[in-house]
């Protein structure tokens, strides 16, 4: 007979010290709950629709349940405590190997243990590391989200909402996030019709409600106004021409380049300068590259601007973090590099036993972040 009680094992019930005593604490929060009714607003139903037009519908009874467990799962996501360290050893062996060195030099073998140990929930409080961590997530949820532990997906989804909160009160790249939700509610409406096919760490009300709650999301983001700032000193437009073409020059990102130039006329008129995008393609594609994909304007000249979101569709761009991961090839060592202590105090982020730590470190892509737990 299963045991329904509390898991002895537990911290315990929270208790809040008041005027009358002290008061147990709440298994949810108002703001969960007010969550729970949004999701109301959506349909008591999901519907998920394949290439082949079959349906899986859930009923409400079973919404119901995801609900109850939504609730479950927040309580203890709450009392969850992940590591928070700077750096993991990685040992790029043969699992077993991996195993046996894990209690001499704590190595780590799977993306699931390295993605809890690192510290991403405070990365995303970074502004360099934001957009990078953004990108792992998105590689996440296209490839190697069946891959993850439990303790994994949930720390996943942690993070997940606090990068969509902070997206709400900051306004910070929403185009981002959107795309990373709509890659990962694809990813789970083919993982639940496909249950039973492919291995789904959990109850299949679980990732119903994880499809739910990444819906939510999305009609969130969609209605999401940005706010006016109020500034009485100088503005983006105040500046001189040349200054606002020199920014539009920096920009890396062709949809930056459209957006920034959607604010003023000014703007838009600096954003269609042919040797703008014509850079931009130079900088992402080689010249090999232009001539399959040639796309002339009715002048008879290169549209470039059409030709680096024709590009696009079949060659990957170069990506630019502000700060990535770091891999030592010495000490085999994963780590996050502060430049700030770097500069001060001379630190190198991880023990490092190397005569020049500087010659050993190398930046690593998100992409890259996961080639280095495939065996």
């Amino acid at each position: 007979m299963p045991f329904l009680g509390q898991d002895w094992r537990s911290p315990g019930w929270r208790w809040v010290k008041t005027e009358d005593g002290w008061k147990r604490c709440e298994p949810f929060s108002p703001a969960l709950e007010d969550g729970n009714n949004q999701l109301k607003d959506i349909g008591h139903t999901v519907i998920i629709t394949g290439d082949d037009e079959d349906e899986a519908i859930y009923s409400t009874e079973d919404c119901e349940f995801a609900a109850k467990k939504r609730k479950k799962d927040h309580c203890m996501n709450n009392t969850q405590c992940f590591y928070r360290e700077k750096w993991i050893y990685v040992h790029k062996e043969s699992t077993r190997e991996c195993v046996y060195s894990s209690s001499q030099r704590h190595g780590y073998c799977t993306l699931g243990e390295a993605f809890n140990r690192l510290d991403f929930s405070s990365a995303i409080q970074d502004i360099r590391r934001f957009n990078y961590v953004v990108k792992l997530l998105q590689l996440i949820a296209k490839s190697q989200l069946t891959s993850l532990s439990g303790a994994a997906q949930k720390n996943y989804f942690n993070i997940l909402d606090k990068i969509v909160r902070k997206v709400k009160e900051d306004q910070y790249n929403p185009r981002l996030i959107k795309d990373l939700l709509q890659d990962l509610s694809s990813t789970l409406c083919i993982l639940i019709r496909g249950v039973g096919k492919s291995v789904l760490v959990g109850n299949i009300n679980i990732w119903i409600c994880r499809l739910e709650t990444i819906l939510l999301w999305q009609q969130q983001l969609k209605n999401l106004q940005m706010n006016k700032q109020v500034n009485n000193g100088l503005t983006l437009i105040d500046l001189p021409l040349h200054m606002l073409r020199n920014i539009l020059h920096r920009l890396s990102d062709g949809w930056d380049v459209i957006t920034l130039g959607q604010v003023t006329p000014t703007l838009y008129m600096l954003s269609e300068d042919r040797q703008l995008w014509k850079k931009l393609c130079q900088y992402h594609f080689a010249e090999k590259q232009f001539c399959r994909h040639l796309v002339p304007s009715e002048e008879g000249h290169i549209d470039w601007k059409l030709m680096y979101f024709a590009l696009q569709k079949y060659y990957p761009i170069k990506e630019q973090y502000g700060d990535t991961l770091h891999f030592c090839r010495h000490c085999s060592i994963l780590f996050w590099k502060d430049y700030h202590l770097a500069l001060l105090l001379k630190d190198t982020g991880h023990p490092c036993t190397a005569s020049d730590p500087d010659t050993c470190l190398m930046p690593v892509s998100p992409q890259h972040f996961i080639d280095l737990f495939k065996f």
